[in-house]
């Protein structure tokens, strides 16, 4: 079928034609047969690259078209929010009805807010998250919203992110029950439980553009799933190496899974010192540019230099220790073809469009704390190989396992190259991410009583899998929680929201956290500092990432506690950690308290380098773990406003301040001017340049005499000051 035979207006057609969409892919195909142009739920589960996307811009924008209200298109990361936003564009000269153009916005921040503005946009891409969010605030516009994209549906497994994309679209559900919903996924083997759960029909299809070779190598030679085999030459020393360098000579990249970070980095190295030798000089210049871009983006630390050295050598690593920054220029760099060879951990395969012509899976393992290492499932491995096959540029595309015995080759052939993945089964029976949806839904009034509690999550996709008995146990133990703390009051037989209950709710953290900030901020130390504030957020189940304890750390945070003890809201006691709910672990105490000591060192403007030496947690840990406290001192700020700690008030709004650029007090001023960070910021005061009006006063010629500070940033300072 062409796309000039579907029954889609023409200005519709025109654009696809001008992307270069000329015939539609056979999944495509069975999924407008289907219905998906005439409102039909759809939950379509193709390989990568097989098109989904583009169903679901076609049900978007022809029901715009057609005055069917709003479209919202969900996906579980900031980054795929942005790709997809991007991927709209091409839409925004269409006209509607009505003669005006369609209007694409994007919201992913900011979680305690409405964001009324969005009401006047027709496509609206955001995180499942910030959805969540929305509907905790009720906003107006949520009720016409007549298209409902979930991508990455196979999440409703994932113990972190699952249970709120399954609230937030059976809340949408409720909502909008007229509203059509497309649920996408390359790898869902039930994917007709979950077309019963949104009423909808289940379109599951192998077909790829590029087709998929998978295969485990051992001994030097790939075995592939067809029974064929490839010899490989050995000559660096390291088997993964010298597959990824053929995969590069034949005139591919190559995507490599390490199990971790440090082996990503290391795997990184040998690529790129491998690859320098063969760069021709027109490839050497491209990556050196691409070099410097790494070093003059945010601080320069041990990790950017490293990153910086590889991408000279035509390699990289990627993973979650990155700040987002860097791992767009790596991810971008390697789209456009310049980086060959690319190390990640997996986190890179929940990320953005990477595709490459070949995938490595150089373990099957990952190490989860405090479970130890542990096989991978074969869903995950479906969507790390599913990055195999650029289309138009491959003709095929490989994903191969590395075997170190005979056994194992046999045993990853049979489970993982010809096995089928786990079923997606719902994870929101855990109580601690159950907590905060049963608040939620309380105080959003799609529940009014305990039997109408029970009756909205009896329309969870969990309900549809399970027996709601024991859900209805758990969500009754947290109903008498929430009881217990004064968030939720029984008026005759209804259920009600205090106030503390609906601003936890908006403030978008557990009722847990909640708790221990306001007991906390009730039983104050003798010397209360900002130190103790970091430890009353570092307690809260909320804090994130969570920063574990390594080699001698026990005696150096046991000596800072020591030395802190009249700042502590929660003191160790003995081997135990007494708490307001129960009683903490020693080791967990000190946990906390590490992370209270890395945010005090980064207020204190250690940098990011010395951190990481200190500590050994990296710049994009740093970042989240920043940008988590921060968020956490905002609602201690509205807590302590609730609670009438207005004596706080200033000292948690100034900490937060100092939390989000890593700056002493006397620098808070200055970091709020554009493009002046916490280096610029200090060499500014260093300078005499200490207060707005040094600003208005200083000449251009004087600013730009500083290190750091060029024309652009001067004449940024000075029309920030007006």
């Amino acid at each position: 079928m062409k796309v000039s035979e579907i029954e889609i207006p023409e200005q519709l057609k025109e654009i696809l034609e001008r992307a270069g969409y000329e015939n539609l892919y056979p999944p495509q195909i069975e999924a407008i047969r289907a219905g998906a142009l005439k409102g039909r739920n759809i939950v379509l589960a193709s390989p990568t690259a097989s098109g989904k996307t583009l169903v679901a811009e076609l049900c978007i924008i022809y029901n715009i078209l057609k005055d069917r209200g709003k479209s919202l298109y969900l996906t579980p990361l900031r980054a795929l929010a942005n790709e997809k936003y991007e991927e709209f564009q091409k839409y925004k000269s269409l006209k509607k009805r009505n003669g005006e153009n369609i209007k694409i916005a994007i919201s992913t921040g900011d979680f305690d807010s409405a964001d009324e503005w969005l009401g006047k946009y027709d496509i609206i891409v955001s995180t499942n998250e910030k959805v969540d969010s929305l509907l905790r605030h009720k906003a107006t516009w949520m009720n016409e919203i007549r298209t409902i994209v979930a991508d990455e549906i196979h999440l409703l497994t994932d113990q972190d992110r699952g249970p709120t994309l399954e609230i937030t679209l059976t809340k949408l559900m409720e909502l909008n029950p007229e509203a059509q919903l497309l649920a996408l996924s390359a790898t869902v083997s039930n994917a007709d439980d979950i077309a019963r759960w949104i009423d909808g029909i289940a379109i599951t299809t192998e077909w790829r553009p590029v087709p998929l070779r998978e295969g485990v190598y051992y001994g030097g030679e790939i075995l592939f799933k067809d029974g064929s085999a490839k010899k490989i030459s050995l000559n660096t020393g390291r088997e993964s190496l010298d597959i990824a360098l053929e995969v590069v000579h034949e005139g591919g990249q190559v995507l490599v899974f390490t199990e971790t970070r440090k082996a990503s980095v290391e795997y990184g190295r040998h690529a790129a010192n491998a690859l320098s030798t063969e760069l021709s000089d027109s490839q050497r210049s491209k990556l050196n540019t691409i070099a410097k871009k790494i070093m003059t983006s945010g601080e320069k630390t041990r990790l950017s230099e490293l990153l910086a050295q590889q991408i000279k050598g035509g390699a990289a690593f990627h993973h979650a220790g990155l700040t987002g920054t860097h791992r767009k220029i790596v991810e971008d760099s390697f789209k456009s073809g310049m980086i060959k060879i690319l190390a990640a951990t997996p986190t890179l395969a929940s990320g953005v469009n990477t595709p490459a012509r070949a995938v490595l899976i150089t373990s099957y393992r990952r190490y989860d704390p405090g479970y130890g290492r542990n096989p991978i499932s074969v869903l995950e491995y479906k969507q790390l190989s599913g990055r195999a096959g650029r289309p138009k540029y491959d003709i095929f595309g490989e994903a191969i396992l590395i075997a170190k015995t005979y056994e194992e080759r046999e045993h990853l052939i049979e489970t993982y190259v010809c096995g089928e993945p786990e079923k997606v089964w719902s994870k929101l029976s855990i109580e601690n991410v159950l907590r905060p949806h049963v608040l939620s839904t309380i105080a959003t009034g799609f529940a009014y009583t305990e039997e109408g509690l029970y009756q909205f999550f009896s329309k969870t996709f969990h309900a549809q899998q399970y027996d709601l008995k024991s859900l209805k146990l758990k969500v009754g133990r947290i109903l008498k929680f929430l009881f217990e703390e004064g968030m939720v009051k029984p008026i005759k037989d209804v259920l009600s929201p205090t106030k503390f209950g609906r601003r936890i709710s908006e403030l978008y953290i557990d009722p847990l956290s909640a708790v221990i900030i306001r007991d906390g901020l009730h039983r104050r130390p003798s010397k209360l500092t900002d130190l103790s504030l970091l430890q009353l957020i570092s307690r809260t189940p909320d804090i994130s990432p969570k920063l574990y304890l390594r080699g001698r750390e026990n005696s150096r945070l046991s000596a800072y506690a020591e030395k802190h003890y009249d700042e502590l809201i929660f003191k160790p006691t003995n081997s135990s950690y007494v708490m307001l709910i129960y009683e903490q672990d020693y080791d967990d105490f000190l946990s906390d308290l590490k992370c209270v000591a890395v945010l005090q060192d980064w207020i204190e403007e250690m940098s990011e380098d010395d951190i990481f030496e200190r500590y050994r947690v990296e710049p994009g840990d740093l970042l989240r773990l920043t940008q988590t406290a921060e968020w956490l001192l905002y609602a201690t700020y509205e807590l302590a406003r609730l609670f009438e700690h207005n004596d706080l008030l200033r000292k948690l709004a100034v900490l937060r301040a100092r939390v989000r650029s890593g700056v002493k007090e006397e620098l808070v001023p200055l970091v709020q001017i554009e493009g002046v960070g916490r280096i610029r910021a200090r060499i500014l005061y260093n300078n005499g340049f200490r207060t707005m009006a040094d600003l208005r006063r200083a000449s251009l010629s004087s600013l730009t005499a500083l290190p750091t500070i060029g024309t652009a940033i001067a004449k940024k300072i000075k029309e920030h000051l007006g």
